[in-house]
């Protein structure tokens, strides 16, 4: 074992958003921080993320929690866009549509779930939707309207995220493999040792196996599309069962996801892209005109209950910043304040508590 001779106050396992956030926001504070991702910056589910800001489309009938955590974090949105520059933040609204009678059912039961809790929805009949977005197919049953419900680009705010930890004082190690994690010590695959005042686990999918969070991995394959001609196809993010199709406003469109439960499984099917593109074409026939620039799988990071961990564990001591399932981008705004607060000593807001679910026995 060889000590490192850095014995900072917080080291931050994982380079995604939430482990970006953590690192910036404990900086701010004051802590010297170290973070360490074993490959590039924010390199697999947030890569993937197609940065739907969605609390209102995003949470399940019934996942109160969930719903209530997401409406914080998108009032936080703007003021966290403010602080960090160009991150394709646009506030274009979201149409949630349905294909047939079933699905129709389904999306007005969730208007009644959100109007319960005072989320502006719209109901909209199919000609409203189409006079909205016009590219929509004229087989579409019923839509709602989303208009506080935005997007923003994670492929900007994942370098703009690490530019504000830099300045804020983190130190940022790529290349960095973690084989162990116990309290206040991190061994790295090479055989160093790291000596911390606390340790935040933001590993993603990893952190079940790295440090026994009930988090596994749900496989989603996402493809970047291009118009030739620019944009105006879409103007506003639009949703559907099983996937969305989401304008970047640059003539660029990111359609997704697959959910699939395949484990540590980051393989591109053909069965996959035909699928998101056979549902996207039933709802936008244009979709099919756009050019194909990428296709890409990530592993989102999830728990029993589809809302993450985040706050200190008080059977490990590791403070958690894992588990936002299909919520990173939303989530980051808050995510990043919710560490800090753990690191100052605050008490995890009950729906997110680490131990709310039983931990395996990984840390020594």
């Amino acid at each position: 074992m060889t000590l490192s001779h850095t014995s900072p106050d917080v080291v931050v396992i994982g380079g995604g958003l939430a482990g970006l956030t953590s690192a910036w926001r404990a900086a701010q504070r004051g802590a010297s921080v170290v973070l360490l991702e074993r490959g590039e910056l924010a390199g697999q589910a947030s890569r993937a993320a197609a940065g739907m800001l969605a609390p209102a489309a995003e949470a399940d009938l019934g996942e109160r929690s969930l719903l209530a955590l997401g409406l914080r974090a998108a009032d936080a949105w703007p003021a966290f866009a403010r602080e960090l520059g160009d991150v394709g933040y646009l506030r274009c609204g979201t149409l949630m549509v349905a294909r047939d009678a079933d699905e129709a059912a389904a999306l007005d039961r969730e208007l009644g779930f959100r109007a319960q809790l005072g989320v502006p929805l719209t109901r909209l009949r199919p000609s409203e939707a189409r006079r909205l977005e016009p590219a929509l197919a004229p087989t579409l049953r019923l839509a709602l309207e989303a208009p506080d419900d935005h997007v923003a680009d994670p492929r900007l705010l994942a370098p703009a995220l690490a530019e504000a930890a830099r300045r804020a004082g983190a130190v940022l190690r790529t290349g960095a493999e973690v084989a162990a994690v116990r309290r206040g010590e991190v061994d790295l695959a090479g055989g160093e040792t790291i000596r911390a005042g606390d340790v935040v686990v933001a590993a993603g999918a990893w952190a079940g196996e790295l440090a026994g969070a009930r988090v596994r991995p749900l496989k989603g394959q996402i493809l970047r599309l291009r118009d030739p001609d620019g944009p105006g196809l879409l103007e506003r993010v639009v949703r559907w069962q099983g996937g969305y199709l989401v304008p970047r406003g640059s003539g660029r469109y990111v359609l997704g996801a697959t959910m699939e439960d395949k484990g540590f499984d980051t393989t591109v099917t053909a069965g996959g892209v035909w699928e998101l593109l056979r549902d996207a074409s039933e709802l936008v026939p244009g979709v099919l005109e756009l050019e194909l620039e990428e296709t890409f799988a990530g592993l989102r990071p999830t728990t029993p209950d589809n809302t993450p961990l985040i706050g200190r564990s008080e059977r490990t001591g590791l403070v958690f910043a894992t588990g936002h399932h299909r919520n990173g981008v939303l989530l980051a705004s808050i995510t990043g304040d919710l560490v800090a607060d753990a690191l100052d000593g605050a008490a995890p807001e009950h729906a997110l508590a680490p131990d709310r679910f039983a931990v395996r026995e990984v840390v020594a």
